[in-house]
């Protein structure tokens, strides 16, 4: 699977309202054929920093995310709301869901 997480530092003035933002784009994405999660978390230590973990099932599924027309729209729509270009992390894994964190067994 293709493994994403993303930092975006948003205007402190649309911080509140960034889910709000990003709604459609986000319900798009997770509607996508291969697109195995797409979540938004906000900083505990930086109220204006969103973290987005996603996952596509294979490159087909990531180049078809990239190349989608909500992908084009995000695009254009919320570098406004940003103070920097967004950070990113991309990298192949051979699974495709979560594996468990045996350290923090729950028994």
């Amino acid at each position: 699977m293709i493994f994403i997480t993303a930092k975006f530092k948003v205007k402190p003035e649309h911080a509140e309202d960034w889910p709000s933002i990003t709604a459609d784009f986000t319900a798009a994405t997770r509607g996508e054929p291969g697109c195995l999660w797409f979540d938004w978390s906000r900083s505990l230590d930086d109220a204006n920093e969103y973290v987005l973990v996603e996952a596509f099932a294979d490159d087909d599924a990531a180049t078809h995310h990239v190349t989608s027309a909500h992908f084009k729209a995000a695009q254009e729509q919320l570098p406004p709301h940003l103070v920097e270009t967004p950070r990113i992390v991309n990298f192949k894994v051979a699974q495709d869901d979560w594996s468990e964190l045996g350290e923090l067994a729950v028994k």
